[in-house]
């Protein structure tokens, strides 16, 4: 089962860039999340990804040496990038929840900035994104992603407060 969640279920073989297809088909999730449960859904679900996540992650990465370039970061362990995206998507889903909008409102920057954004600091990497992938352990293998989300979270924050802003 380890191996299952942390792969999300197979996503985590297709090439190339597993990480981007896991990060699209969360955003696919999230937002028939969204469109479920409004914003209550999708923070249950994050805090559900999170903590099954990281127990997925220890369990499969048990005994692994971290001996090449990914050490036991491997490409196919995916449910990370899950709970970072998820994490990010937070962000457009409570914006909408707090406006008291309805839970089939949801326009595409939504969806698609929080993507660009969490891929953006996911690949490139800076700040604490970097101190925790350098970490080389189960933790750091899904806190590079909370930081990433995080971050793409309050990016996308910014780009909606500056879009709507110049509206």
């Amino acid at each position: 089962m380890h191996r299952q969640i942390a792969t999300l279920f197979g996503i985590g073989w297709l090439r190339p860039a597993p990480g981007t297809w896991a990060s699209a088909a969360t955003v696919a999730a999230g937002y028939a999340l969204h469109r479920i449960g409004h914003f209550p859904l999708v923070a249950l679900a994050t805090l559900v990804v999170l903590g099954v996540g990281f127990w997925a992650i220890v369990g499969y990465t048990r005994g692994m040496a971290p001996g090449d370039r990914h050490g036991i970061d491997r490409p196919e362990i995916v449910v990370d990038e899950a709970a970072g995206q998820l994490i990010a998507l937070c962000a457009t889903s409570a914006g909408f929840w707090f406006a008291g909008l309805p839970r089939e409102v949801i326009p595409w920057p939504g969806i698609v900035a929080p993507f660009l954004f969490f891929r953006l600091f996911d690949i490139w990497k800076p700040w604490l994104v970097g101190r925790a992938d350098a970490r080389k352990d189960a933790a750091g293998v899904l806190l590079d992603d909370v930081w990433a989300g995080i971050f793409a979270a309050a990016a996308s924050i910014a780009a909606a407060g500056v879009s709507h802003g110049l509206m």
